[in-house]
């Protein structure tokens, strides 16, 4: 009876430790660098189960063994957690830690820049343009809605998701630009400002200069005089979907459209396309000035005039200089930006 109560007894402690050993060995497998050389790049599709996940791993030359990394994951409540998405791993990322990291969500990012001044069809175009984006952008986003910036979003995002960021961003700023306005701005409601933001932001790609081309349009407005603004003509003419392709003619001036400011005075119904931080600054920040002329410098730049002599001496100038480089073939001539009234 003693002699087999002693095996028994010499059984149980060989198999305990049979299985701490197993068990030292499958921790240590589990927490111990794994064998990958050099970073890599994995996309977990959406669906992937655990199983196949592991076998991707295993694939790829992440982790060595699937089965520890099976075990491993399924008693850290991984078989409920991993996610698809893109990861990074690193080089002798341990299965522990490949677990860790497909539990907490993708980490890899990628972003689309929105660029000031483009319109919402533009903007439409370019997210549906984005391969790594899914599904369908939908109806085009009202004019003025979406804030030009640059968006960050990982492989399989929506492109509707993406659009209604752009959406909630422009409202934070302009929400925020808006209760720090200059006082007695002659805007009935933000819209309207993004409206003349988006007029600036056309007429000038010089930050510095924003403010000063703002007062001149709001010097106007105050006025009564018409904005005369040749970029809601081009609006009007290709409603924001393509560029003109061509220069503004006199004959376009006559343009019978509600954006046409030379002949209906006032703001246009709504904006010409999405004005970027800086230009909304302007308009609700802007320059004090008597300006309210200003042409093309042939730099970039722009001239500005507080009477009509004044401005028709540097139309005057920038004509002489422009006849002393003429454009090349098969280019556009540049916009004046001459406001007469």
């Amino acid at each position: 009876m003693l002699r087999a109560l002693a095996r028994a007894l010499a059984f149980l402690v060989v198999l305990a430790a049979v299985i701490g050993g197993g068990v030292a060995w499958f921790l240590h497998s589990y927490r111990a660098p794994g064998p990958l050389t050099a970073p890599a790049t994995l996309v977990i599709e959406r669906g992937s189960g655990l199983t196949a996940i592991a076998a991707q791993l295993e694939t790829a030359g992440v982790i060595e063994n699937r089965w520890v990394f099976l075990a491993g994951a399924a008693l850290d409540g991984g078989d409920r957690s991993l996610k698809a998405g893109e990861y990074a791993f690193a080089a002798g990322i341990s299965p522990a830690d490949a677990a860790d990291l497909l539990a907490r969500g993708s980490n890899v990012s990628h972003k689309i820049t929105v660029a000031e001044g483009l319109t919402s069809a533009e903007i439409a175009a370019l997210v549906q343009g984005e391969p790594l984006l899914t599904g369908e952008v939908g109806d085009i986003p009202a004019e003025g809605t979406l804030l030009p910036e640059t968006y960050q979003f990982i492989r399989g995002d929506t492109r509707p998701a993406v659009i209604d960021r752009m959406r909630k961003a422009m409202r934070q700023e302009l929400d925020a630009l808006w209760a720090r306005r200059t006082n007695g701005l002659p805007f009935k409601s933000p819209q309207e400002a993004v409206t003349m933001a988006s007029i600036v932001e056309k007429e000038t790609g010089v930050p510095a200069e924003r403010p000063t081309v703002a007062s001149v349009f709001l010097n106007r407005l105050q006025a009564g005089m018409p904005l005369q603004a040749d970029p809601t003509v081009i609006y009007a003419l290709t409603q924001g979907r393509k560029p003109l392709g061509r220069p503004l003619t006199r004959a376009d001036w006559k343009l019978d459209s509600p954006y046409n400011t030379y002949l209906v005075a006032g703001l246009p119904p709504g904006p010409i396309a999405n004005p970027g931080r800086d230009a909304l600054a302007a308009v609700l920040k802007p320059a004090v000035t008597d300006y309210y002329y200003f042409v093309a410098d042939g730099s970039g730049g722009h001239v500005f005039a507080r009477t009509l002599e004044e401005h028709n001496r540097n139309v005057a100038e920038w004509q002489k200089r422009r006849q002393a480089t003429p454009p090349t073939s098969g280019d556009a001539a540049p916009d004046t930006g001459d406001k007469t009234p």
